[in-house]
């Protein structure tokens, strides 16, 4: 992976007024005023759609970025929405939806579950996946790779086993993001230590101190849920095919992707392989018409139609953020008022997750502040592998916790449920935020 070398100092910002900073902000406050903030006061994550609120952010972020001819606005907005990142993550929805669909039609998921719930105890269902995505994040160092794995099981484990559909992708969600901030071959861990110029190992035990107390503490709560109910209850099987052949057949397109996944493939090609062996075992082993399964794919793909919507309007928006000065405003004020070690460690943390608030992006958050956090970190005498944990696990958390974010998009996508549902049972962000506080209150100045 190319690191593109960021070298905006704290002297060369350009600087914007606290007038225009918080204009060029203001979309955010209007997206979040209309989702979550309507959200949480009616109990409802599905009173305010989520694209509506981008929609009307989207447009406000067109107004605010006055003095420009409209045509030009919307050019921002559509270069930004029209980023190879952006089109990359489409394509994974695309081909996401269209296996998940087509998996479930033909009975693939179900013989998964079947075999889980034969094996493993309905109360250990729930921190099973919990456990099972930091494994796997942890091997393959990508949240979305994680989420595109194990996101169809744990809903239907959960449906089968009587469990709370959002609690069970919550725990995909933060497992997912436990090897996202840990693995070595993670583009946080790339970015992360090489803007800040330190080896990987040394990066990693810097982290391992905050992410895995978090994680036994997620774990130990999902587990008490298990026990208590929430994680499923009465465990039955579902038909899955006819005969013992043909469920473990059924077995195959969805084991081969996990495996392919922990493998290292590219997530793209995962997708295909995994949708590949669907059709072929549905056509030649289960009897399906080739037109059936095309309309099942079909079906997959539409239903990833307001995720892929919401995407490209939050993409939109927030390149105009960042043309307005609404970046740079952050970068000013915080790092305005630093004073010691521990107010350089606060300094770095709030500077990656505003940024990351405002990019939706968790690698480019770590990337846009880098250089920035390095001569933050130089002058206070904070060592380079506790800044490079710091942007990294603070942009996990949050990037996890963001409703618009990638990962919990395409989660809700897959799950068929609100982007905002599983937020009440991420659990594993708030333990992580809470080690950060603790690690930056209690520990020495490196």
């Amino acid at each position: 992976m190319n690191i593109p070398d960021n070298n905006k100092s704290i002297n060369s910002l350009r600087h914007i007024s606290v007038r225009n900073g918080l204009r060029a902000l203001s979309p955010i406050a209007v997206f979040l005023v209309l989702y979550l903030v309507v959200s949480l006061c009616s109990g409802d994550f599905y009173a305010m759609p989520i694209s509506v609120a981008f929609v009307a952010a989207s447009l406000w972020a067109i107004v605010t970025d006055s003095g420009k001819p409209l045509s030009a606005r919307i050019e921002t907005m559509s270069k930004s929405a029209g980023n190879p990142g952006i089109i990359y993550m489409i394509w994974i929805f695309i081909l996401a939806g269209a296996f998940a669909t087509l998996a479930k039609e033909i009975g693939a998921v179900d013989a998964t579950v079947n075999v889980v719930l034969n094996y493993l105890p309905h109360q250990l269902l729930l921190p099973g996946i919990f456990l099972a995505a930091c494994l796997i994040s942890l091997s393959i160092g990508t949240s979305v790779g994680t989420v595109v794995a194990l996101t169809p099981l744990a809903v239907d484990l959960a449906n089968t086993g009587g469990g709370n559909g959002a609690m069970f992708v919550a725990a995909v969600l933060g497992g997912a993001f436990f090897g996202d901030n840990l693995s070595f071959i993670s583009d946080t861990t790339v970015a992360a230590t090489r803007t800040q110029d330190v080896a990987m190992n040394v990066k990693f035990k810097a982290n391992l101190r905050v992410a895995l107390p978090a994680a036994v503490v997620a774990l130990a709560v999902y587990a008490l849920l298990g026990l208590t109910g929430a994680g499923g209850a009465a465990a039955e099987t579902v038909s899955s095919g006819s005969g013992e052949t043909s469920s473990a057949l059924l077995l195959v397109p969805y084991l081969l992707v996990i495996v392919t996944a922990i493998a290292g493939l590219n997530v793209l090609i995962v997708l295909v392989l995994g949708i590949v062996s669907a059709l072929l075992i549905a056509c030649l082993a289960e009897g399906y018409q080739l037109l059936d399964l095309a309309g099942y794919m079909g079906e997959g793909i539409d239903s990833m139609g307001e995720l892929i919507i919401v995407t490209l309007l939050a993409a939109g928006m927030l390149g105009i953020i960042k043309s307005t000065g609404g970046i740079d405003f952050l970068l000013q004020q915080l790092t305005g008022r630093i004073h010691g070690a521990r107010g350089a460690k606060v300094s770095i943390a709030a500077l990656v997750s505003a940024v990351n608030v405002c990019t939706a992006n968790n690698t480019v958050a770590i990337l846009t502040v880098g250089s920035l956090a390095k001569k933050i970190a130089d002058k206070y005498g904070v060592s380079g592998a506790r800044t490079a944990s710091l942007l990294d696990t603070c942009s996990c958390i949050t990037q996890c916790l963001l409703p618009y974010g990638a990962q919990a998009l395409l989660a809700a996508g897959l799950a068929e449920m609100s982007p905002g549902d599983p937020w009440p049972y991420l659990y594993y962000p708030w333990a992580l935020a809470a080690t950060v506080a603790a690690g930056i209150a209690f520990t020495s100045r490196k």
